[in-house]
């Protein structure tokens, strides 16, 4: 389900409260200056707790091969999510959504889980808290396996962050071998009220520098 909105017209303040009650905003295309609401029949979610890691994954999260930063350029993320990638011509993300979700990360409502190599931002995602719930928005990838190591560090500290909803929007082959899954929307908003109703996740659970890899995946293995 979509309603056509316009883009000037939608704050920060309104966009959180859009996300408490299931519906968030895309654009046509980056070129777009206007915004759709969004409400799917079916929502991608990312059970954090039967997290899925595949070994060669696991492998490659253990030997810290990417450093992660958390916040350090979550401008950069967002750009580098809304450029033009193999497979993927066109983008939802334009101007306003980026103005938009930076304010929200410079509130401290959305965050960037960040690899980087040899100096240079290589992969990442960035997503939105909101209680004990967490929206992920979009990530990149321009090193083998670097979106996928962003995303494993994510679920690992919002586990330990006491987060209970990973919102995933749609879900894709790559989300579906970490274990996303589909499910109605009035069961949705049932897992989302609950964790609004929770006390808030803790995203500060871990710093933003130093977290390696080993840790990560005995928090993911501890079941």
């Amino acid at each position: 389900m979509a309603a056509r909105g316009r883009g000037n017209q939608i704050t920060p303040d309104v966009l959180l409260k859009a996300y408490a009650v299931g519906i968030f905003p895309m654009a046509e295309s980056a070129e777009d200056p206007g915004l759709h609401w969004i409400e799917p029949e079916l929502r991608g979610v990312l059970p954090i707790e039967s997290f899925h890691v595949p070994k060669r994954l696991a492998r490659t999260v253990k030997s810290d091969r990417f450093e992660i930063r958390v916040d350090s350029d979550f401008d950069a993320v967002i750009d580098a999510c809304a450029a033009p990638a193999a497979g993927r011509r066109k983008t939802w993300i334009n101007a306003r959504i980026k103005q938009l979700y930076g304010d929200l990360a410079r509130a401290g409502h959305c965050h960037s889980i960040e690899t980087w190599a040899d100096g240079q931002l290589v992969g990442g995602l960035y997503g939105l808290k909101l209680g004990a719930a967490f929206f992920g928005e979009s990530m990149f990838s321009r090193a083998t396996d670097a979106s996928k190591v962003a995303l494993v560090h994510l679920v690992a500290r919002l586990k330990v962050g006491g987060y209970r909803l990973l919102d995933t929007q749609f879900i894709t082959d790559h989300l579906q071998q970490f274990g996303a899954i589909e499910i109605p929307r009035a069961l949705y908003q049932t897992r989302l009220e609950a964790a609004l109703a929770e006390p808030h996740g803790d995203f500060a659970v871990w710093p933003k520098l130093g977290v390696n890899g080993d840790l990560v995946m005995r928090v993911l293995n501890d079941a």
